[in-house]
């Protein structure tokens, strides 16, 4: 049923890491998709999933990896809905009960699994381990509940609301369904064409070892993202504008700043808040917000002023309770926070803040820009 020899995985693994570094590195949705998701309905999340599957590297490896050995109808089937009704279950249960894994340690996972596809290409437990290899079907289901727990973690990322939440779910993965179906018709046509050339027999075992590397590089980028995602305050980022965010300060922690002020931002439930300074180039401000308990998503971002690109740069985007440090402003213009909070109750943001700027929501400011209710227009990769 399986053939040893396949020519995909050469193709597939050097596509991979071409996009793999800035793909992880530029892990989550992007503000436009989450405005997208404010202002649309069901057949908003429905194009979104589709976009995602296409564009998901990781699972069109796996998949392709999978119907490469098949020949029948029949048998392409079979297995393609083992894999959807294992990321199907797992991707409506854990949405639906909001349980939330990081991100990137699911997709390290999820890394793995492609190396397994290679490996099992390869025919290595029979090769390497002189063992029988697990049940095919088996495997595939279950690493299709892998796969289902990365698309949650996307899914759950957009401002999803309590009202109709399950159609919002259904209508999603609908659209990862038709994704995937429109990327097997592309794959299907790929494999047969290569398959009838002489150079597939030539390139089949070298392209699975090219697979089982290009999962383990996923999965080492996505352990590099994670032990960072623990660990925040180990990160200090040097602007490539002569700026300098610092999110380990020393006299934050010794509680030797004296704030001189404390804002509170309340970031209603399933939604998205900002709140912004006004700084001048090369002055510096100190910051250490709280949530109290509620982990949420922020990302600490500046804008020039008079800026008309949309260009903007991140200093900083984690999910957490909290977070504090200092930054030396790259450049003229507003800088500050943009929070996603994906639980069902609001949370309260507690901001201190001390130094050189000027706040945007008071009367007397010459600068005038409020606390905005949804997200920012500017930030559109995060």
């Amino acid at each position: 049923m399986f053939y040893k020899h396949n020519f995909y995985r050469f193709t597939g693994a050097v596509m991979a890491n071409l996009c793999l570094f800035q793909a992880v590195m530029a892990h989550g949705i992007s503000e436009a998709d989450r405005e997208l998701v404010l202002q649309g309905g069901n057949f908003t999340y429905m194009q979104l999933g589709a976009t995602h599957m296409l564009t998901g590297y990781d699972h069109l490896l796996f998949v392709f990896g999978i119907i490469f050995f098949l020949r029948t109808f029949r048998d392409i089937v079979k297995y393609v809905t083992a894999f959807t009704i294992g990321h199907s279950v797992t991707l409506i249960f854990a949405t639906f009960n909001e349980i939330q894994i990081n991100y990137f340690l699911v997709d390290a996972i999820i890394g793995l699994s492609v190396c397994y596809i290679g490996y099992a290409n390869i025919d290595g437990f029979k090769k390497f381990l002189d063992i029988k290899p697990p049940n095919m079907m088996f495997m595939i289901t279950g690493l299709g509940l892998i796969h289902g727990l990365g698309l949650s973690s996307r899914l759950q990322e957009f401002p999803l609301s309590e009202d109709g939440l399950l159609f919002n779910i259904i209508s999603f993965n609908i659209g990862i369904e038709l994704g995937q179906v429109l990327a097997l018709m592309l794959m299907i046509l790929a494999i047969d064409t290569w398959r009838k050339t002489r150079s597939f027999g030539k390139f089949s075992i070298l392209s699975n070892y090219a697979l089982i590397l290009a999962g383990l590089f996923l999965f080492l980028m996505q352990m590099h993202g994670y032990s960072h995602s623990i660990t925040p305050t180990e990160f200090e980022i040097a602007s490539s504008q002569a700026g300098t965010v610092t999110t380990e300060a020393s006299m934050v922690d010794n509680g030797q700043v004296q704030w001189e002020d404390t804002i509170t931002i309340t970031i209603p439930a399933r939604s998205g808040k900002e709140y912004k300074f006004h700084v001048v180039e090369n002055d510096s401000f100190d910051y250490m917000w709280t949530t109290e308990g509620a982990t949420i998503y922020y990302d600490f971002h500046g804008e020039p002023d008079g800026n008309t690109t949309g260009f903007f740069e991140s200093y900083q985007e984690n999910n957490a309770i909290e977070s504090q440090g200092s930054l030396t402003a790259p450049f003229t213009g507003i800088h500050g926070w943009y929070w996603q909070n994906d639980t069902s109750t609001a949370v309260d943001v507690m901001l201190n803040v001390a130094g050189e700027y000027t706040r945007m929501d008071l009367p007397s400011s010459s600068i005038s820009e409020p606390v905005q209710d949804s997200t920012h227009d500017n930030l559109d990769s995060l």
